[in-house]
């Protein structure tokens, strides 16, 4: 049982910086932040969403995992955050993680708040506990009142940032892939490469504004549980549940932005006329029309938006949205085993694809290529795809970013690398200043 109060209030900057400061003295902290976009809203019931301090929790490896976040939500029946990684995959097909991991994030995490902040346009909803309820009015003056500098200081030492994967060794590994592409193994595949940093300890908040600030992106995270951290500036939706609405957003096709507006325009419009990009993300819309079609009511699968164009502050996405109906004894958990991992991040067909993935990426992905989202006591959800991302390990001082790109029969080797090095530009730059 919660009890609600609501304040009229308006979310800026220094009120986001305030929430975010206030929660760090949890252990467990998620917070969702749309930064205002419309894509997002067009489907999002808040702004911005903090969820602190659990009550229960789930923490397990891929075994089960979505049995076992069945049988938890069933019993909680209340609001749950959290995240999936990537390697849940483990858990819907025959298929094995045996890359090199240094983060150590468990491959699912999940708890149940016991301090909740929902944004609207109109101000905010905060839903306690019962048993912490007395406490909302005095955390809501503490927010309020409190310091744009964070509690505890941590040092920032970023040592240098190094690639896993050589330039060379990518280009031998992507081959791979164009082989197997010609072969008719696969038609395409997200090919992905980790860079990191050792003996490194940075401020996660510090970090995570920035590069907030940086892109400004429809599914910005914050994410601490214990010594793990995540920090997303993730400008793609992976589903979402609304009642009997399912919704799944699935990017493909990327544009760096121009500081001159013609010149942009250009990059944009190009991005829109590209053959190669539009096949990327049409062979992935229908991926994501055959996930659905799984559990759909008859005839409902339909794309309501193919390859519209979107523009953030660090590039241009190509973003289709597949929406669907579902009957209403399907539960959110169910459309997540379906569905799960998002067709963006693996290629097609996704079992092949992620196959050969596993066989050619020297790092595990991990919480990389996962989702950080919520369920809803009404059995609703959202949740997005982790990319763009910071991962942290506090208490081994080990920094990772990984960025990918789609490698189809028209890749070409020097082109995708450098879509790479444009997807990374954002973290580099909030890590190095």
């Amino acid at each position: 049982m919660r009890i609600k109060k609501n304040y009229p209030v308006s979310l800026t900057e220094n009120l986001k910086k305030k929430l975010l400061y206030w929660s760090d003295q949890f252990e467990e902290v998620v917070w969702l932040d749309s930064n205002n976009n419309n894509n997002s809203q067009n489907y999002s019931n808040y702004k911005a969403v903090l969820a602190v301090e659990a009550f229960t929790t789930i923490k397990t490896d891929y075994y089960q995992a979505f049995d076992k976040l069945e049988e938890y939500q069933s019993i909680t029946n209340d609001w749950l955050f959290g995240y999936l990684t990537y390697d849940l995959k483990n858990d819907v097909e025959p298929l094995t993680s045996n890359n090199f991991d240094s983060l150590y994030f468990p491959d699912m995490f999940f708890f149940q708040p016991k301090k909740i902040f929902l944004f609207t346009e109109a101000g905010v909803e905060i839903q306690y506990l019962n048993h912490v309820a007395e406490e909302i009015e005095t955390d809501w003056n503490d927010i309020l009142n409190q310091g744009l500098t964070p509690s505890k200081t941590k040092l920032k030492s970023t040592k240098k940032i190094l690639s896993r994967t050589s330039k060379a060794l990518y280009f031998k590994k992507l081959n791979k892939i164009l082989e197997h592409i010609y072969r008719g193994d696969i038609y395409e595949a997200n090919f992905c490469q980790e860079f990191y940093s050792e003996n490194s300890k940075i401020d996660p908040l510090k970090a995570y504004i920035h590069l907030n600030k940086i892109s400004e992106p429809p599914f910005a995270t914050f994410l601490k549980s214990g010594y793990l951290y995540a920090l997303s500036a993730s400008p793609e939706r992976y589903i979402c549940k609304n009642q009997n609405t399912v919704i799944s957003q699935p990017i493909k096709g990327t544009a760096k932005r121009h500081s001159d507006t013609i010149e942009d325009e250009k990059l944009k419009i190009k991005l829109e006329r590209d053959q190669k990009e539009r096949s990327e993300n049409i062979m992935i819309t229908d991926l994501v029309r055959n996930d659905l079609s799984k559990f759909a009511d008859k005839g409902s699968v339909k794309v309501t938006e193919l390859c519209q164009v979107y523009s953030f502050k660090q590039v241009h996405q190509m973003i289709s949205t597949v929406t669907c109906q579902v009957d209403k004894s399907l539960t959110a958990v169910n459309v997540l085993k379906e569905t799960f991992p998002m067709g963006s991040m693996t290629g097609a067909p996704k079992i092949s694809a992620m196959t050969i993935i596993e066989e050619l990426e020297d790092s595990k992905r991990g919480l990389y290529s996962g989702s950080v989202g919520y369920f809803t006591p009404e059995g609703d959800m959202d949740f997005n795809v982790i990319i763009r991302s910071i991962l942290y390990n506090s208490q081994k001082n080990y920094i990772s970013f990984s960025v990918g790109s789609a490698i189809t029969a028209k890749s070409i080797p020097e082109n995708e690398y450098q879509e790479c090095l444009i997807k990374a530009k954002a973290m580099r730059e909030a890590l190095e200043n």
